[in-house]
């Protein structure tokens, strides 16, 4: 842990960090590597003899998903065998049922307008095998995952406040143990201030009314306990917060600083998001 791990040049970033880092050109670059990262760690897994191969997966970054589907029909390789975990998906004002499919804010949508209708149906894995987390029954992501045998890779992206699915550190006046919030399962969150308004930045033109205030999401638990982790971070606005994940302590009040005690976390970044985060006003 550095002192002030937000001062840390690029050049520097992830030296004696317990995380390893890999810096890409650009957005492109990331999201080939994704795709790519998802292809081999299948077949890797297959090859090794697992039976059934688990993912835990995000939605964000995008761009990986058609381009995993793309060679997986070019390759011909049979990913039947694979079971995908959403980390998350955004509920209805009550919490008790999805976001509609037909929302263009929808993970469940973007997950079949851009993995699983690409897929050619003699290679895909069947439905039951394609899983997101219930907001009425989420104890049921946790025992699924113990049936399959754990999860082979969690992959995933971090948000500004640090948060890995919806995870946001606890709010100001709760606990901040960080060993009670790495045992957090599976979950209906209300999401924080900063994620509503970070996400309605990115996704709705800075209409934060337009995003939805419930989400179902995996747990720390699902997540710290997989086999292994990959994170991937490509926004400018992350430059802060990948140097905490790397550098800073271990704390509930940035979730992804709790990567550093898994004993296999590779992250990939844009350059972008490996500059200092200082200051500018435009």
């Amino acid at each position: 842990m550095r002192d002030d791990p937000l001062s840390i040049p690029p050049d520097a970033l992830g030296q004696g960090s317990p995380c390893s880092l890999r810096v890409l050109d650009d957005m492109q670059a990331l999201t080939r590597c994704f795709a790519d990262m998802l292809f081999n760690e299948y077949r890797d897994a297959k090859a090794k003899g697992r039976e059934k191969v688990a993912f835990i997966v995000p939605v964000g970054p995008v761009g990986q998903f058609e381009l995993f589907a793309a060679r997986v029909n070019a390759e011909r390789l049979s990913i039947r065998e694979l079971v995908v975990i959403n980390m998350d998906e955004y509920l209805s004002p009550d919490g008790r049922d999805f976001i509609l499919t037909t929302d263009p804010l929808s993970f469940r949508g973007h997950m079949e307008r851009n993995l699983w209708s690409r897929l050619d149906p003699e290679l895909a894995p069947p439905e039951e095998q394609r899983h997101f987390p219930s907001p009425l029954r989420p104890d049921d992501t946790t025992r699924m995952i113990a049936r399959l045998g754990g999860i082979d890779v969690a992959f995933g992206g971090v948000g500004i406040t640090g948060h890995l699915a919806f995870n946001d550190p606890p709010e100001p006046g709760e606990p901040l143990d960080a060993d009670a919030f790495a045992r957090l399962p599976t979950r209906v969150v209300r999401l924080s201030r900063e994620t509503l308004t970070i996400n309605s930045v990115t996704a709705t033109r800075g209409n934060i009314d337009r995003i939805p205030k419930l989400a179902v999401t995996v747990g720390m638990k699902e997540i710290l306990e997989a086999r292994k982790i990959r994170v991937f971070m490509n926004r400018p606005w992350q430059c802060a917060v990948v140097r905490k994940l790397l550098h800073g302590p271990v704390t509930a009040a940035c979730p992804a600083s709790l990567l550093q005690r898994h004993p296999d976390v590779r992250v990939t970044i844009t350059r972008e998001a490996a500059e200092l985060p200082e200051p500018t006003l435009r």
